[in-house]
């Protein structure tokens, strides 16, 4: 946690403190004045010395004020801040993630860790600079001042603060396990909640809606245990403060009592040491609150820091090569790639070597889990190859920054994904100075030109999250048109067709084998419809690159191709 705090203001923490000692001596001051009023002014009749003395305490109160003011500010300020900075580091981050991590961590967690985490630590750097400055210095300052008044009565704190010590320590230790606890439990709770929501339909279609609610109940009922069950013990707390704080006070007053009786001990002295008394137990009870906090925002701490010391697994090279775009003249070599998942003993795909040139139709068929899209992941480098090279135009894409290769390759994933906005700014997402020019051009090779017309707004159209009020074919032609406005030299469409009849899907093939001749277009795709007037087809079958060739010649001579042109057929005909 001490790393996340360094990055907190030292400037802010000074001028906190600064303000926290004016506050604490102003404060610590009242009690003696209190008591000088009564032994001075009240006990020998001195109106004027009341006065006088009565506007001392109110200027000392209202600097006490000025200063609580004063160290809120910084304290909330730096505080609010540190939690910007945090969610700010965890997105950036995160958007870096390669795969394997964001698996590792997973979708749920993540937004726990952005949430509730850093709001830990941002109330717990807040009490820092407030409560943690506060109390040990009313403690001390409020303890010799103490003494002061009456050495005698310091001996109820060697009774008292043991007490106190224990019940904070007991309390510790059975509510920060559970505290720590919680976390995962949050966690767990934001997964069932996800899931419910992100999958309503599918829930709904196998009649599994009382089932994801008892998961739910059972997730929420189990957080809610836990968080009654810390906070009950944490609630302990209070009530046996007040009880040991008032046991204090009637020691005090009845020793107090005693000495008064014996001349031994002023009235007003006895007052202030009250106060002090007061103020001793209340920075305990500060300091007790912390020490039950801390435990909690550690952990949220070491789940960030889990998340921020993330090794990034595809890294820039230190001296980059520079890719321009080179339109007709582009080309794409697959060198002998293999490419092999962490942790796994085969090789996802191995031995992948073609190439292609502005204006080729790359098709990639095979059947689940053959590695199609694994291999297309790699030209964006959302992974790594294990041997082999990926070069577009001669250079070999690990020699370039991701943003340099990212600019000259437009892919659409399996999942068409649309963001929350207008149509226009999602089809301005790789290519922000677009013209709408540019926009409807894209939108009619994607097919998608004839819908978005008919739309009452047109490129103003509502785009809700997800792209939830646009059919499946829908979102698939505008992530399609949305990867087309940005220029590119390699276009990647991972199974981006599945959602098209066949008649759109053979209509945008010959749009973009006619209107996109200066870059090379890597398809992947299920339906061999799809793949049948391809320049080259690649059959994968268990990572391997099985076949080769045009659909006349893998008809010819390719095993693989045959049984997939021969199932799909025999459907098509039962269909």
């Amino acid at each position: 946690m001490i790393k996340l705090i360094k990055r907190v203001s030292v400037i802010s923490i000074i001028m906190a403190v600064v303000f926290m000692v004016i506050q604490v001596v102003s404060d610590l001051y009242l009690p003696t004045l209190t008591s000088n009023i009564i032994n001075n002014g009240v006990a020998t009749g001195d109106i004027d010395y009341i006065w006088k003395t009565g506007f001392y305490m109110i200027g000392f109160s209202l600097i006490s004020i000025i200063a609580a003011l004063g160290n809120t500010y910084f304290a909330t300020r730096e505080s609010q801040k540190l939690g910007q900075k945090l969610r700010s580091d965890i997105y950036q981050k995160v958007e870096n993630f390669s795969s394997r991590s964001f698996d590792k961590f997973g979708t749920a967690s993540l937004i726990t860790r952005t949430t509730n985490d850093v709001n830990q630590i941002q109330m717990v750097t807040q009490m820092f600079l407030r409560m943690m400055i506060n109390a040990p210095i009313t403690l001390i300052g409020a303890s010799f001042l103490a003494y002061q008044k009456d050495a005698q009565l310091t001996r109820i704190f060697l009774v008292v603060i043991p007490i106190m010590l224990v019940l904070v320590g007991g309390i510790m230790y059975f509510a920060v396990p559970l505290f720590k606890s919680m976390q995962k439990k949050t966690d767990r709770l934001n997964l069932v909640f996800r899931e419910g929501l992100t999958g309503v339909r599918v829930i709904r279609a196998f009649d599994k809606t009382d089932y994801e609610a008892n998961r739910f109940d059972e997730a929420n009922k189990d957080y809610t245990h836990t968080a009654i069950k810390v906070n009950t013990i944490v609630a302990l707390m209070m009530p046996l403060m007040t009880l040991i704080m008032s046991g204090t006070n009637i020691a005090i007053t009845w020793f107090g009592g005693h000495y008064i009786a014996e001349m031994t001990l002023e009235v007003g002295n006895l007052i202030a040491f009250m106060t002090y008394a007061m103020q001793i137990l209340i920075s305990f009870m500060m300091l007790s609150m912390i020490f039950v906090m801390v435990p909690r925002a550690q952990a949220s701490a070491d789940r960030i820091n889990e998340v921020l010391n993330e090794e990034d697994e595809i890294l820039d090279p230190k001296t980059p090569a520079t890719l321009s775009l080179q339109g007709d003249q582009a080309t794409l070599t697959f060198d002998h790639v293999a490419y092999r998942y962490q942790g796994a003993e085969k090789l996802a795909l191995e031995d992948i070597d073609f190439q292609a040139k502005s204006g080729d139709f790359v098709a990639i068929i095979g059947g689940t889990g053959s590695g199609k899209t694994t291999l297309v992941n790699l030209l964006p480098r959302l992974y790594d190859v294990e041997s082999g090279a990926i070069k577009i135009n001669g250079i070999n894409i690990a020699e370039i920054t991701q943003h340099n290769l990212r600019e000259v390759v437009g892919f659409v994933p399996q999942k068409a994904v649309l963001f929350s906005g207008t149509i226009r700014e999602n089809m301005k997402y790789g290519k922000p100075d677009a013209t709408d020019e540019e926009i409807w051009q894209a939108l009619e090779i994607a097919q998608a030109k004839d819908f978005v017309s008919e739309l009452a707004d047109g490129l103003d159209s509502r785009v809700e999250q997800g792209g939830g009020n646009f059919s499946g074919g829908q979102r698939q032609r505008l992530a399609i048109a949305r990867a087309l406005v940005k220029q590119a030299d390699v276009y990647v469409f991972d199974d981006s067709f599945s959602a098209l009849d066949f008649k759109t899907d053979a209509n945008l093939r010959a749009a973009l084998k006619r209107d996109m001749q200066d870059s090379i277009m890597v398809v992947v795709a299920q339906r061999v419809s799809t793949v049948m007037d391809a320049d080259t087809i690649l059959v994968l079958d268990e990572g391997q690159l099985v076949g080769k060739g045009t659909h006349e010649s893998l008809m010819a001579d390719n095993e693989t191709y045959q049984e997939i042109v021969s199932s799909q057929l025999r459907e098509e005909d039962l269909a």
